[in-house]
């Protein structure tokens, strides 16, 4: 209990006034709350604001990686870009923010110490780290369930609040398979096993499930366009296509729904599926891309079984073993087994569109995307000539 007297000059203003006033004070020094100011939201919203989120994006240089990157910077994210290889490579995306918002780190998916500082200040962890194929260096396995698994440790250490991890649609550790490869897809194998690996170390993650996804730089679209893909103006495909379904989504949603988990904290620790609106045949969706590319009938298109194709199966397997660190137009065994695996939706897990996501329709985005691959380009529409667009492909009753 402290006493403080008035002053002599206070009291003759205001001669009523109590000479003597008991006070209660703490006779122990009181911690301070400590604020950290850069982290406090700051600005209206948008690309020149900070929205309070300090986000690493492991991946970011790959081709979904660049739209999340994209995204998050409009709205004013934070972004820890770490990368591997030449420090060059990631620095195309230091546009997508605004200035300062964009760092650059290196790591090694292998290293502890390098993921822990690109972690160090990030409350948002989004792992878009995957393969393709296998190299001598990197297995599935090392990448998509090690690799992971490292990631939701160092996540999990740093005090990180919310890990989103991008998995596959099929992932299961005993692959649905199209019997072509013994065993199935070890690809989806390793995308089940990082999930599992995930959840152990990071409870509360948010797990993505992408269908195939296509768009600008995509390994879907121009998997099918490539000539390395057919065997001059034939299109050999596994039963020609006609036992496959599949369900793919444009990139920009697939990135939107990712953007929106990372906001919304109700997804912590939920799956959420990222397909595509419509169902389709393979086969359907194969003659539609070469419909939008006027390579049709009267052009020589021939959509047959690779099963009676002993000299595209040959090229295949000398493909994968002359460009092994890179096969030559994404051809392999691996690819082959994987694209003729039906799409499996679970209907009793969440899809992007609850996730607030409008999804793309195909005929929408399609025609843009293969426009660099149309055969005769240089031939424009008379002014008299009606535009006749290709016909959409026909969807799979659902």
């Amino acid at each position: 209990m402290n006493v403080v007297i008035f002053s002599s000059k206070l009291l003759k203003q205001q001669p009523g006034l109590l000479r003597v006033a008991y006070v209660q004070a703490s006779n122990y020094s009181t911690e301070d709350k400590a604020y950290n100011l850069a982290s406090l939201k700051r600005g209206t919203g948008g690309r020149s604001s900070f929205n309070g989120i300090v986000a690493t994006v492991f991946g970011a240089t790959g081709f979904i990686g660049r739209y999340v990157v994209n995204r998050l910077g409009k709205i004013g994210t934070q972004i820890i870009i770490p990368y591997r290889g030449d420090n060059y490579d990631p620095f195309r995306l230091k546009v997508m923010g605004d200035l300062g918002q964009i760092y650059f780190h290196p790591y090694h998916l292998r290293d502890e110490e390098s993921i822990l500082k690109c972690m160090k200040y990030s409350n948002v962890v989004i792992n878009l780290v995957g393969r393709d194929w296998e190299t001598k260096n990197f297995k599935f396995d090392d990448v998509h369930a090690e690799g992971a698994r490292m990631l939701a440790r160092c996540a999990k250490k740093s005090g990180v609040e919310r890990f989103i991890h991008l998995s596959a649609l099929n992932a299961s550790i005993i692959p649905p398979s199209a019997g072509i490869i013994k065993g199935g897809s070890k690809f989806f194998s390793s995308k089940a096993k990082g999930e599992e690996a995930v959840l152990e170390e990071f409870p509360e993650a948010t797990i993505i499930r992408p269908a195939d996804v296509y768009g600008q730089e995509d390994r879907f679209l121009r998997y099918y366009a490539h000539a390395w893909r057919r065997q001059v103006n034939y299109f050999p495909l596994w039963k020609k296509g006609e036992h496959t379904e599949k369900q793919p989504v444009y990139v920009g949603d697939v990135a939107a729904g990712i953007v929106n988990a990372v906001k919304d904290g109700d997804t912590a620790g939920k799956v959420y599926q990222a397909v595509g609106a419509k169902r389709y045949q393979l086969s359907e969706l194969v003659d539609y891309f070469y419909r939008v590319m006027r390579k049709d009938d009267e052009w020589g298109y021939v959509r047959y079984d690779m099963r009676w194709d002993p000299l595209f199966q040959l090229k295949v397997t000398l493909t994968e073993k002359i460009s092994l660190s890179y096969p030559l137009a994404n051809l392999h065994w691996e690819r082959i087994e994987r694209e003729h695996v039906s799409d499996d939706v679970k209907y009793n897990i969440p899809t992007l569109e609850d996730l607030g996501v409008t999804l793309t329709p195909m005929e929408q985005q399609v025609p843009w995307e293969l426009k660099p691959w149309t055969y005769a380009i240089y031939r424009g529409q008379d002014p008299d000539e009606p535009f006749t667009p290709a016909a959409p492909p026909k969807p799979v009753a659902v």
